[in-house]
């Protein structure tokens, strides 16, 4: 799984002009599975970005978490994380997980958050999105949990 945060002043979420999603200050995080990705590794990418400390302390070190903050946290499905790029000019998205795998993943994800988190706005899974946010610093991050395939030998 793949995880693109962004500490935000505030962040948002429209489809067809409606805003579907929004936070004040937080993480907008753009989530993305890949193949071979199940639950645990949205669990674990999960885990890393709840406790990952991003924002100030009292001495301005990054060394609190959206957590510790009290921030929002806007989750946005975006498959295009995944693209491989590393020839041609045109993306290939082999290595993202099929639609409906992705669909169950980001469910899956989107609600431990909010098992574990008082504060998650979404974004809606295969729609054409418009999202706007303020990055503050700009501070932003890749996460990155990798499924773990068992070899032969």
């Amino acid at each position: 799984m793949i995880g693109l945060l962004q500490r935000v002043s505030g962040a948002s979420v429209a489809v067809d002009g409606a805003v579907i999603g929004a936070i004040d200050a937080g993480l907008m995080v753009l989530v993305c599975a890949e193949r071979g990705d199940t639950e645990k590794e949205a669990d674990a990418l999960l885990s890393k970005l709840l406790g990952y400390r991003v924002f100030s302390d009292e001495a301005g070190k990054m060394n609190r978490s959206v957590t510790d903050v009290g921030g929002g946290l806007l989750l946005v499905p975006q498959f295009t994380l995944a693209a491989d790029t590393k020839s041609g000019t045109r993306p290939s998205f082999t290595p993202a997980a099929a639609p409906q795998d992705g669909l169950r993943l980001f469910d899956h994800f989107v609600r431990q958050a909010r098992l574990q988190h008082p504060i998650v706005a979404t974004g809606r899974f295969g729609a054409d999105m418009k999202v706007t946010l303020t990055n503050d610093g700009p501070v932003t991050f890749w996460l990155q949990t990798t499924a773990k395939v068992a070899m032969s030998v």
